[in-house]
């Protein structure tokens, strides 16, 4: 199947329910990005279901509702997904009892501990290691999860994004820790519960609770948002607004079901 020769090739119906990614799709940094929330309250004016699903593990759902609000998208926490979400759901059904040690940031952190998982740092009591999109990472957090993946500890991740998209650039993301700790302990990470994984998408359709073809995703990455889609059944726009050029997406054998250069898009022309 060879794609379009514009990036525009936006869906001719609406949907049910939209699944939105955050970062680079409906915002960057502080702003909205362009149209992004006319778009949401057309949908919603017409009685679109709305909900929006992150990889982020550095926000709470309850800091994400807020920073909608602040842009003038006001969204309810409980309609908001995060990979820290994720993985608690994850480990309540692998491991309920374990003892982690985490390289992540606090929201991750307290998310686990309000789940009821023990937090450690001593390699010795760690049933797993949970990587993360982390900006305090250093050499001592690499030592703990190299002596405990060692020592027999499992070794999971949030998310494998390579960067997060900001104002002017990039952050380097979990796959930087990931990376990390694979290459000192020669030790796959064995699950990574984030867009793309089927751990994700059963979150969101469970919120939704509807058909997955009856639900668009739209979100700015190929290897996350777009793929996770397609796996699912689910009907993809990939966003031209955030990580993914038009160079990588014309070079990608990923191919999304839609390709759209901004959301107002995705309203078909009358």
């Amino acid at each position: 199947m060879q794609k379009e020769t514009t990036p525009v090739r936006p869906p001719a119906i609406l949907y049910d329910a939209y699944i939105f990614d955050l970062d680079g799709t409906v915002y960057l940094g502080e702003e909205l990005l362009p149209s992004a929330g006319e778009t949401i309250a057309v949908l919603r004016n017409v009685g679109k279901r709305t909900v929006f699903l992150s990889n982020n593990p550095t926000h709470t759902r309850e800091a994400y509702s807020a920073k909608l609000g602040r842009l003038g998208v006001s969204t309810p926490a409980s309609d908001i997904i995060t990979s820290s979400q994720v993985m608690v759901s994850f480990l309540r059904h692998t491991l309920p009892a374990a003892r982690l040690f985490v390289i992540g940031e606090q929201p991750l952190q307290d998310e686990l501990l309000s789940a009821g998982f023990e937090l450690v740092v001593d390699a010795s009591l760690t049933d797993a290691v949970i990587a993360s999109f982390d900006r305090t990472f250093a050499y001592q957090k690499l030592q703990i999860a190299f002596d405990a993946i060692r020592l027999g500890a499992q070794f999971f991740a949030t998310n494998g994004d390579r960067f997060c998209p900001v104002p002017g650039g990039g952050e380097p993301d979990a796959a930087s820790i990931i990376a990390a700790v694979e290459a000192c302990t020669n030790t796959k990470v064995e699950a990574i519960v984030g867009k793309p994984s089927p751990h994700t998408a059963a979150a969101v359709l469970g919120l939704l609770d509807m058909p997955p073809d009856e639900c668009l995703m739209t979100g700015d990455r190929l290897e996350t948002d777009v793929l996770m889609g397609l796996n699912a059944g689910i009907p993809v726009a990939l966003t031209l607004t955030g990580a993914t050029s038009y160079a990588d997406y014309v070079a990608s054998p990923i191919i999304p079901t839609y390709a759209i250069e901004r959301l107002s898009d995705l309203i078909p022309s009358p």
